[in-house]
Parts: structure tokens; sequence; C-alpha cells
């Protein structure tokens, strides 16, 4: 009879049943010398006693604003160090921290203020082209007039407090550096008080996910979930005290603050980030400059850091490990990492948010054609099975519905029982993605049951775009789908029905996103259509729009070339 694709993960180490500010608390007292944190653009460099002492008087400030255990804090900014102390900070005040991409505009920003009810966003005035405050005084024109900690606004009603990064102040703004000044003493025991009756299975933070019915969903997770997901993707890679991790991934998702803040936490190694946003060259100075020993980031990250024009100048040859994430690898690119970059250690994992977020991950020691052609094998403590339509488990190397279960799953998504219920049953995550397991476990992930595109690592669900586009006046129906791109592995194409008598344009449609959707949430190429094709019930055939899409705009797919 063959074997079943089920798997469990070793339970020989055991799980940390602490909270994220006790284990906290325990690294800056048994390492306060060592290196904790290195922001390089900020000319910022930590070690943990210095670290504790910032994120304590943070936590014992957002107190004093009046914020209560259990109420939400948001944060919308790039990776500095502010981003890490409001992490802590809010972990050990029991807040739950909301994670908002920097890439979001005004219609996402509000939706997930508004459905988590955020009691105080921190927040960068500027970034890039980005104009946040201005977003923000267009959301809340009351901020002009308002007493700062005691806003009050109509499209945001719950939020009272904004906290600005960076010296200017703003009307209606806390400045971050002023917040511990508004502490006591009463806030600090306050702050101890607190930190002493927290459960590690309580929430500690949501993360938005796009959401195929057209709303990102707030994935809740707990203390319990992130911090033992986090040690043990540091487990895997090897991390130790006296690594240094260069992160160029963003802070805002799980690969920048689990994987990476809460990876180097607990095993006292000290986190890097080389800019507020990824930079080539930026990072290149920043492995040579800090000596760091490993590297997080996306394949576009290292196909662009690898093809930079300086690349050569540098020495990298402190690196040794890291994980390469969030899309598939091409073997040429993880051979190139391998041998010009000497990450002979270097690591492929797989998950998602809902499982805080790795679940699978290859071992150091993997061949390199173990690492491109499979995500690796089962975490720790946790169990995966993969299953038919009907929910049997198949047999080995039988495609099916990868479903996940274990300490690392969600608590939930965020007031979103009916959403919950759907994809948590009997405590089994169902990923929605289509696997297959091996004799020896190695798990490889072979397609998609939902239509979500993967752009240069970012998740997009079409969906979440369609339900935006049919705002517009001239388009009748859309249907969003991934067509081939080489750089970044997929890109957007909308197909549009218009409305009798309109017209649109390829740039009509990037004006009308431009400033209310997420940049790579924007269609890259438009196409408009008399129909789409469906079956016979009237469902639209996706995978015939994509292939026609993909056809009459020259495209090819490398994976099935």
């Amino acid at each position: 009879m063959s074997q079943l694709s089920t798997v469990r993960g070793s339970c020989e180490l055991p799980l940390l049943d602490m909270t994220i500010g006790q284990y906290f608390e325990q690294v800056c007292r048994s390492h306060p010398h060592r290196p904790a944190l290195v922001s390089c653009h900020q000319d910022v460099r930590w070690t943990y006693a210095e670290l504790g002492q910032r994120v304590d008087a943070f936590a014992a400030g957002l107190l004093a604003l009046g914020l209560n255990k259990g109420e939400r804090v948001g944060i919308w900014a790039p990776n500095c160090w502010e981003w890490l102390v409001t992490q802590y900070a809010t972990a050990k005040a029991g807040l739950i921290l909301v994670t908002i991409n920097p890439a979001y505009r005004m219609s996402e920003l509000e939706y997930a203020l508004n459905k988590v009810g955020c009691k105080a966003l921190v927040v960068v005035p500027q970034h890039k082209s980005s104009d946040y405050l201005d977003i923000l005084c267009r959301l809340a024109p009351e901020l002009a007039s308002a007493t700062p900690g005691r806003l009050s606004t109509s499209r945001l009603p719950a939020l009272r407090a904004l906290i600005t990064l960076g010296e200017k102040h703003y009307p209606g703004c806390l400045r971050f550096e002023d917040v511990p000044g508004l502490a006591t003493p009463e806030h600090y025991q306050l702050l101890e008080a607190i930190s002493s009756t927290l459960a590690c299975d309580e929430p500690v933070n949501i993360q938005f996910t796009s959401g195929t019915t057209g709303a990102p969903k707030g994935a809740t997770l707990s203390h319990r979930n992130i911090l033992n997901n986090g040690r043990f993707v540091g487990d895997a890679i090897g991390l130790r005290p006296d690594d240094r991790l260069c992160t160029p991934v963003p802070l805002y998702h799980c690969f920048g603050m689990v994987m990476a803040n809460l990876g180097c936490l607990t095993h006292a190694a000290c986190v890097v980030y080389p800019s507020a946003a990824f930079d080539a060259l930026a990072l290149l100075r920043a492995v040579e400059t800090e000596k760091c020993s490993a590297l997080f980031g996306v394949p576009t990250m290292f196909i662009s850091v690898l093809e930079h024009p300086e690349f050569a100048r540098f020495d990298l040859h402190t690196l040794r490990t890291g994980i390469m994430a969030g899309s598939p690898c091409p073997v040429e690119l993880m051979r190139q990492v391998i041998e010009r970059m000497h990450m002979h250690e270097v690591t492929i994992a797989y998950g998602m948010t809902e499982t805080s977020p790795v679940s699978f991950q290859s071992n150091t020691g993997d061949s390199i054609e173990r690492r491109v052609t499979t995500v690796g094998q089962v975490q720790p403590h946790l169990e995966v099975k993969i299953v038919d339509d009907s929910g049997d488990i198949v047999t080995r190397g039988t495609p099916g519905q990868l479903c996940t279960k274990g300490y690392a799953v969600m608590l939930g998504y965020w007031e979103d029982a009916d959403t919950t219920k759907q994809v948590l049953r009997d405590g089994w995550m169902h990923t929605g993605d289509l696997a297959t397991l091996d004799e020896q476990g190695y798990c490889n992930i072979v397609g998609r049951i939902k239509d979500m595109v993967i752009r240069g690592g970012e998740n997009i669900y079409p969906r979440e775009i369609e339900e935006f586009l049919y705002r517009h006046p001239a388009i009748q129906d859309v249907q969003i789908v991934g067509v081939p791109d080489l750089r970044f592995g997929e890109e957007l194409c909308a197909c549009i029905i218009t409305r009798p008598g309109c017209s649109i344009s390829a740039e009509d449609v990037r004006s009308f996103c431009a400033g209310q959707i997420a940049h790579f949430k924007i269609p890259r190429y438009v196409r408009v259509v008399d129909a789409f094709p469906t079956t016979v019930s009237g469902k639209v055939q996706k995978f015939m729009l994509r292939q026609t899409a993909a056809a009459e705009l020259g495209l090819v797919d490398e994976t099935t070339a």
C-alpha cells in the first residue's frame, strides 16, 4: 500500500510557552552587551540593553496615552529602528500590533484601520514619493485642530493618536521621540504589572492578507505563534548569537517581523536593516560593512544584487546562510547565490501569514536540486496532510490541497468568524495551495486552487483588484489574471468588458488606480474584450484568459517552456 501524504515535524525541542515580552526581557538580561540592532540608513546601533531601555520607555508612553490591554496599534512605515521598538513595546504592553503595508493607499488604509479599530497609528510622514501624512489628513481633516492624542474623526472613529517618525512637529500628532516623555513612574509600574499577566496564547499581531472576496482579512497571530516560528526558522538556518542578519525584506510582512526580527531575538543575534526599503547597493554596503553572515530576500532581490554594476567590488565572504522565499527560485539563481555570494547554507522556506508563516523549510545541508525543486520538510511541532476534494488524504506524489495543523496556525481572522470557518476546520488550516509530498517528506508546491498571483514575492488576490476596478464608470466587468514575467515571475493583466458606448485604455486604468491601491496591484497590461470564456454553468475560465492574454502579449512562461 502506498504511503499517505501526511507528515509530522519533530517534537524533540519543546515549544516556548512565553510571551514575546518575557522572552525579550530574558535576552536583554542574559546578553546585555551583544549587538541587537543596526539600522544603517539611520546610523543606529544598539545592544540588547540599549534596545531594552528604548522599548520599555516607549511601551510606558503608550500606556500614558491611555491605551489598554488588547487595543490595536497600527504601524505604517518602512524599515527603521522605530519599527522594532514598536513591535516589542506593544508586545510588552499587551497591545496588538497591526502591520500595514507601506504601499497601501487611501481606500486600503481606511479599511484596515476601521476593520480592527486601531486606537493609535505610528506613521512615517513621507517616504520616497509617498506622502502618508497627506493621505491621513484627507481621511481625517480634523487633525488640523486636534489635540495630540485626542483625535476624533468621522471616517476613522476608533483612532485617537497619530505618532509620527522624525523630528518635525505636525498638527494633531505626537512625535515618536516625545511618547516616552509622557510616562510617569506609575506607568512603568503598570507596564510591569501588565507584562506579568499576559499569556502566550493571547493575540499580539494582526497582519492583513489580500482577500479573495474583495476585502483584506486580518490574520490574528499570538505570541506563541510567531515567537516559536521565528525560533524554528532561525534554527533551520543555523543562526547563532554572533550572527548578523541583513534584512532588506519589509517588516510589515511575516518575512521581516517574524522570520528576521524574532528569528534574531530567539537566537540573541543582531538584525541589520540596510535601508528603509530595498536597495541593492545599500544591501551590498551593509553586508560588507557590518560583516553580515546571513541574508533574507525574495528571488527578485537576489537577482537585483547579483546584477548590480558594482557587485564585484564588495567583499561578501562573511555571508554563510539565509533564506530565499516568496516565490519559486530558479536553479541558476540558487547556484549564483551560493557561488558568488558565498551563501552555501541558504535555504528555501514556504508558508503563509495564517501559519505564522513558515511550515516547510529546506535544510542547510540539502542539495541544490532539493532546494529549488521543493520547499523542504515540515517544521517542528507541525502536522501536514494533503487532501483531495473530498477531504481524503492522497498518496505520496499525488497533488492535493495542503493543510497545516499545530502551534503556528493563526487564532483566526479578526472579527470574521465565517471566513475563518471556511479555511480553519478541526484545527487544520486549508491553505488553498496544491502540493505533493515525496517519499522522504519533501514538499513541492505545484499550483494554487485560488487564483492568487505572486508578483516578485507579493501575494496578490485578483478579486480585491476587480472589486476596486468595478468602481470605474466605463467598466462593466473585469477579470484580473497573472501572466508570465521574466523578472517578477508574474505580472497583472486586466481583462475588461466596457459598458456600451464607453472605451478605456491602459493609461486610464493605471490613472484610476494611482494613489488608491498599492503600486504592485496596479495592472501592467490591459486587454479590452467582448466576452469572457465560461463554463456551462457560467463560471469564468481564468486559465483560458491567462493563456490568451499571454499569447496575445507574446509572453512565455519559463516554467512550462
